[in-house]
């Protein structure tokens, strides 16, 4: 379903947080919405790939990696699986590589930029737990919208 988050905004503004942060989008959708699932992790993406694999289709995966630039937390073969599994979209506090080949999917992926290195993999973290970032609560089950105007989040479905 189409949407602009200036509109969402216009009709809700007394019911929505609205993102502070700057992202680049890097996936081929620059539009996306769904249900939040989120991850908090830092350095280490593990988790972010068990999210991939289990949340429901349709999903945003919110990502909290503490805006670290240590390394990258997704890659070309993670949003490979996002878009496989038709995820609407993944949200990163942090850096994706592979910026070519995430360009090329059909999936939204927001970061703050690119960083060649990849992840540790020891599997630390948290999923389903309330993330604060970009003067947002990022909570799992409320929904999220993206476009290129800005990121908003609502604890109802907006459309």
């Amino acid at each position: 379903m189409e949407f602009k988050t200036t509109d969402l905004c216009d009709d809700h503004a007394d019911s929505l947080q609205i993102c502070d942060m700057e992202f680049r989008s890097f996936g081929n959708k620059t539009s996306f919405s769904g249900k939040i699932e989120t991850v908090n992790v830092f350095e280490d993406n593990v988790l972010v790939v068990e999210a991939l694999e289990n949340v429901p289709e349709g999903s945003v995966i919110v990502v909290d990696g503490c805006g670290s630039k240590g390394c990258a937390l997704l890659g070309d073969r993670l949003a490979g699986i996002a878009e496989s599994r038709k995820l609407a979209g993944i949200i990163i506090n942090g850096y994706v590589r592979d910026s070519a080949e995430l360009a090329k999917m059909n999936v939204g992926i927001l970061a703050l930029g690119t960083y060649p290195l990849k992840s540790k993999k020891a599997g630390t973290g948290e999923r389903n737990s309330v993330l604060h970032f970009g003067g947002v609560d990022w909570k799992p089950g409320e929904y999220v919208y993206a476009d290129e105007d800005g990121v908003i989040t609502s604890k109802q479905s907006l459309l």
